[in-house]
């Protein structure tokens, strides 16, 4: 599976959590799979979905979930000991690695080769960490939603994009939906 396909896949999952997801191609991709004002889509940024996401679940008490990317994981990885540190029982962070730098042309990370970043959250200190192929991710994001407990999810799967649109809605309107979700 590619990460749309398990976009489309966990969406029904996702519609009454809080998201906030990746810049570029995954905030597109979860854009038009299932737009909801609970999604909050990164338009820019690189590698900050989970600390944003984090932020978000130490504010308040609903779940939280932010999809990132492995390269943006990478890019940050400053955020996963932080994590580690903060702990935030309605937060999980679902990584989608494809071994790749999806959003800017299937550029191989150092996930796609030796580096293991189920192992990395671990070593920072991250106590309930799940890797997973991507078949298997729906039951498993369920049961941490369900369990209560802050989890990282690193799901492996396949490279690759599908065409599609940019988000042509204004980030102000972004935003502003997403706080109107936050704050229902």
């Amino acid at each position: 599976m590619i990460r749309s396909e398990i976009l489309k896949e966990i969406a029904p999952i996702l519609r009454d959590q809080l998201v906030v997801c990746n810049i570029g191609l995954p905030s597109q991709e979860l854009h038009m799979i299932d737009d909801q004002p609970t999604n909050f889509y990164m338009l820019g940024t690189m590698g900050l979905s989970s600390s944003i996401g984090l932020g978000l679940a130490l504010a308040q008490d609903k779940t939280v979930i932010s999809i990132d990317g492995d390269g943006s994981v990478l890019t940050n990885l400053g955020t996963l000991p932080t994590i580690a540190n903060n702990v935030a029982d309605n937060y999980i962070l679902l990584i989608i690695d494809n071994g790749s730098y999806g959003s800017t042309g299937d550029q191989l990370t150092y996930a796609g080769k030796k580096t293991s970043l189920a192992a990395v959250a671990q070593a920072c200190g991250c106590e309930n960490v799940i890797e997973v192929q991507d078949k298997d991710l729906g039951p498993v994001l369920q049961v941490a939603i369900d369990g209560g407990k802050m989890t990282v999810i690193v799901c492996k799967c396949d490279s690759g994009n599908i065409k599609l649109p940019v988000i042509t809605m204004d980030p102000v309107v972004i935003r502003d939906h997403f706080m109107n979700a936050v704050q229902a």
